[in-house]
């Protein structure tokens, strides 16, 4: 493992280009970023703090052999899931955000979808023992295993866009949970085989992985809000990454 950059932010179009040409495929034209959640699962080891991460088969296309941590693209329909707890009024406010397209539908959706993805990839059902029935299969795993999906304690961590030129491009919200919330662990992993060799790491090891960049520079936002905010209070700063005028811009939601 080696020393790397923390952060994206003020790096060009160019410079990104080069340092992620192994992990997203370019391509030419306008593509509007598509929703997508990941969920950055914490357990805290006496003053440290460790994250789950997997690693992507070679074989994807994107961003092949990468750790990462569970998520992928948000699924609308995952907004009419029921759920025993909604997302904090606080958390709810910054993921719904503004613009045309901001609505609780849509935050929740992407809420969802984290919860859904950390199942599916990791084999981790995040909510409270109880009674769930459900029409969706993407989610029937919730009802075999007695688990009603709550989002009241995900937590709001930082927003990234992929920049332009990229022929997959996301609007990804980070979320994250304690170990803690989880309801069931199962132990042969989730219905898909989206990531293998799962791990617990110390962020600081976590960041000297082979991670992508952005991940990395989020990794050390999160690292910085934990070491004054270790319990995550909800409504907390949220850093907000995307291009513009060809540079790579941080905002704070």
């Amino acid at each position: 493992m080696t020393s790397q950059s923390t952060s994206v932010e003020g790096m060009t179009r160019a410079q990104l280009d080069v340092v992620e040409n192994k992990d997203f495929a370019l391509g030419s034209g306008p593509r509007r970023p598509r929703d997508a959640a990941t969920l950055i699962l914490l357990d805290r080891v006496g003053d440290e703090f460790r994250v789950l991460m997997g690693r992507r088969h070679m074989r994807h296309a994107f961003m092949p052999g990468k750790f990462v941590f569970p998520g992928g693209r948000t699924d609308p329909a995952d907004s009419r899931i029921a759920v025993c707890e909604g997302l904090h009024p606080k958390e709810e406010k910054k993921l719904v955000g503004t613009g045309s397209r901001a609505t609780t539908a849509r935050a929740r959706a992407i809420a969802l979808s984290a919860v859904r993805e950390t199942y599916e990839e990791a084999g981790l059902l995040i909510g409270r023992r109880g009674a769930f029935s459900t029409s969706k299969a993407d989610w029937q795993g919730f009802a075999d295993h007695g688990v009603q999906p709550s989002l009241d304690s995900l937590r709001f961590i930082a927003r990234a866009i992929t920049p332009p030129g990229r022929v997959r491009r996301f609007d990804t919200r980070f979320l994250a949970a304690f170990k803690s919330d989880v309801a069931v662990h199962l132990e042969d992993g989730g219905p898909t085989d989206e990531l293998e060799e799962i791990v617990w790491v110390s962020i600081a090891d976590a960041k000297q992985t082979d991670v992508p960049a952005i991940t990395r520079t989020i990794l050390t936002d999160l690292e910085t809000r934990l070491s004054v905010d270790p319990n995550l209070t909800p409504g907390g700063e949220v850093p907000f990454y995307y291009m513009r005028n060809n540079r790579f811009c941080r905002d704070i939601l």
